[in-house]
């Protein structure tokens, strides 16, 4: 998918509205408009990824950086005891649905293993 086609490269150009959490100069977190938990974000890079396929060596600390703020967010949002899900969806078959890369944070009820 075409960067101009990319539901989150609209929002992140402020095309489409979105409930950001964090802003920064390499990613935003949004409220997932389909929360699967009571905290339910997303971790975009504001880079145009398709997946973690497409991610290169150069991409490693952008990768991480996503990681950091989603874990950040969590424990601001005070999910630090209970704990939470990190999850990256590669491809349709695993779930993908936005060709866009990013990482769900999920938390606030149980989750089950496995996931799926």
């Amino acid at each position: 998918m075409s960067e101009e086609n990319c539901l989150f490269c609209k929002i992140i150009a402020g095309k489409i509205p979105g409930d950001f959490v964090h802003q920064d100069e390499s990613c935003v977190v949004l409220r997932d408009i389909n929360p699967q938990a009571p905290m339910h974000v997303l971790v975009i890079p504001r880079a145009h990824l398709e997946s973690l396929d497409e991610a290169s060596q150069k991409e490693e600390s952008l990768l991480g950086h996503l990681l950091r703020v989603g874990a950040r967010v969590a424990n601001d949002q005070g999910h630090a005891e209970e704990g939470y899900r990190t999850v990256i969806n590669t491809g349709a078959g695993a779930g993908q649905s936005v060709f866009h890369l990013h990482v769900h944070v999920l938390a606030g009820r149980g989750m089950h293993w496995p996931p799926g």
